[in-house]
């Protein structure tokens, strides 16, 4: 298994030459699908042409259960090097168990050893018949995605825009990677507006003042004030940032998830401060926006990680409700910030 993030990079940029196989999952599909076009693109030369490629999806398992197996032990019709893709978009135990069984079959040999196989899927569980049996073959690599952490999110901002011949400075560029949506998709589409907005090949260096009109007031914005003013004690504040969110078009789910971010992003600072650095440095570590550095620190002085703990639990409760067929969404978000901001006020904030 590849896991830590430089051993990935290096093989993506370089394949080690006795991989068969590389599976690679994970619940971001935005992050899946750029690995394994990387990876594709130096399997072959041409990934999107028919006579270097097959790409099969769990409908064509469904259909033809044999073809995953004969498209393995085809010759490439134009000589060399083959790859055969493979995408699984939900969690069928069907098309699980033809991979796991085609994929033992051919790193052990018994299929074309010119073809590369390459699997793209969703958050495979521990009960995967594919991703057990993917993790001890010999001759096959296991990459799990995680989600994106802030720095991801600068770094994919940073370059897919120097690439359009426009930048943002550090206060920007915090700016709009905090509003970022965390699927890798969502958030490559919105740097592509960002860069068309900036105009390619412009060469500007866009300040935190450019993109007010880009940015505008968005319901993510004020699910994020509610969040903040929540963990600080604020119910008052921390229900009108609800009631403009949903009056925005952000209904309970959404708040529910901004108030596990801020969570997230809380025990990420504590720690790290726990572990020895320094509180505004794991404060900006953990992506938090200069404006609101000063209130963040405040907050992450009363707060414990055993008190995020329990707040954890309540999350992941109002979270279940959400989901309930005809809940109350609002109530539930408004409730949640109630009982996050009592228990920030008995810790003296």
């Amino acid at each position: 298994m590849l896991s830590k993030r430089q051993d990935v990079e290096r093989f993506l940029k370089e394949p080690t030459p006795d991989i068969r196989a590389v599976v690679i999952y994970g619940k971001d599909r935005g992050v899946v699908r750029d690995r394994a076009t990387q990876l594709a693109h130096k399997v072959v030369e041409r990934p999107d042409d028919p006579f270097d490629t097959a790409l099969l999806t769990e409908g064509d398992l469904d259909s033809q259960p044999g073809r995953l197996e004969d498209e393995l032990a085809a010759l490439s019709m134009m000589g060399g090097k083959r790859l055969v893709r493979l995408r699984l978009m939900g969690e069928k135990a069907g098309p699980d168990k033809q991979a796991a069984e085609a994929l033992t079959a051919h790193v052990e040999g018994r299929l074309n050893p010119e073809a590369f196989f390459l699997v793209e899927a969703g958050a495979l569980g521990r009960d995967s018949t594919l991703r057990k049996t993917a993790e001890k073959a010999g001759g096959c690599y296991v990459i799990p995605c995680y989600e994106d952490e802030v720095g991801d999110m600068a770094r994919l901002t940073r370059d897919a825009l120097s690439r359009d011949g426009v930048s943002l400075n550090g206060e920007a560029l915090d700016l709009f990677v905090n509003r970022l949506p965390k699927e890798r998709g969502v958030a490559r589409a919105e740097i592509e507006r960002l860069a068309l907005y900036l105009g390619p090949g412009s060469g500007v260096v866009a300040t935190p003042a450019d993109l007010t009109d880009f940015l505008g007031v968005e319901p993510e914005a004020s699910l994020s004030d509610a969040a903040a003013d929540a963990f600080g004690g604020k119910i008052g504040a921390a229900h009108a940032g609800l009631r403009r969110a949903a009056q925005e078009g952000e209904g309970g789910p959404a708040a529910v998830r901004a108030m596990g971010y801020y969570l997230g992003r809380l025990r990420r600072t504590l720690t790290l401060h726990k572990n020895g650095v320094d509180l505004g440095a794991a404060a900006k570590a953990s992506g938090v926006f200069w404006k609101t550095e000063r209130e963040f620190l405040r907050q992450a002085r009363a707060w414990t990680l055993e008190h995020l703990l329990t707040v954890q639990q309540d999350i992941l409760t109002a979270d279940k409700a959400c989901k309930t067929s005809g809940s109350p969404d609002q109530l539930i978000a408004e409730r949640l910030a109630l009982q996050i901001a009592g228990r920030a006020r008995r810790l003296g904030l």
